[in-house]
């Protein structure tokens, strides 16, 4: 399968993007810095250089031509402690970022689209993207990953955390994988529990 990936250099993408290429598909990476383009390369991914709201996205979407469209962005910061400082992008992202790669990917004709998501409680303001974000991709119809709280490396969380429900990014990624021919729908992706 083809499979388009938003955000294919984040805390899951850069796992998401090599478990993908060695389940045997083919891979389109898009961050938004042109210094990330050639790790996306050296693992075998075609790089797409492009941000979510920048006016090229459908046709750098319908250039590929996928199957399917993975949504792994978020506006998150390296620290948790700075979470407040982000609340506005990470709302921008899963609002306006989530309806143009929506709208990329209908128009380019893809049949699956499936966004990252949390399976743990988001506290006003965050929870008006996390909803919108979640009603826009059943919409399509897609699939909603709600993931566990990440841990692992380029986590807010390399060594563990006690916080719960939790996931380490390689299982994330792998169960990721896994989903990419699920039926549409809501699916947990936490430690001990499997859709």
């Amino acid at each position: 399968m083809k499979v388009f990936v938003a955000g294919a250099t984040g805390a899951i993408g850069r796992f998401l993007v090599p478990a993908l290429l060695e389940a045997g598909h083919e891979v389109a990476g898009m961050t938004r810095r042109a210094e990330k383009a050639a790790w996306l390369e050296s693992v075998g991914a075609t790089p797409v250089v492009c941000d979510v709201f920048d006016a090229g996205l459908a046709g750098a979407v319908a250039d590929f031509a996928p199957q399917a469209v993975v949504h792994q962005l978020t506006d998150l910061p390296q620290a948790q402690a700075k979470i407040a400082l982000k609340v506005r992008g990470l709302n921008r992202i899963r609002m306006a970022g989530t309806d143009a790669l929506i709208a990329a990917a209908h128009a380019a004709g893809v049949e699956r689209f499936l966004a990252q998501s949390v399976a743990f409680g988001a506290q006003a303001p965050v929870r008006k993207g996390v909803t919108h974000l979640e009603a826009a991709t059943l919409a399509y119809p897609g699939v909603v990953l709600r993931y566990g709280y990440f841990y692992g490396p380029g986590t807010w969380y390399p060594q563990g955390t006690e916080r719960t429900p939790k996931v380490s990014v390689q299982e994330a990624a792998a169960r990721s994988v896994g989903l990419l021919e699920a039926e549409p729908g809501v699916y947990a992706i936490v430690e001990s529990t499997y859709p």
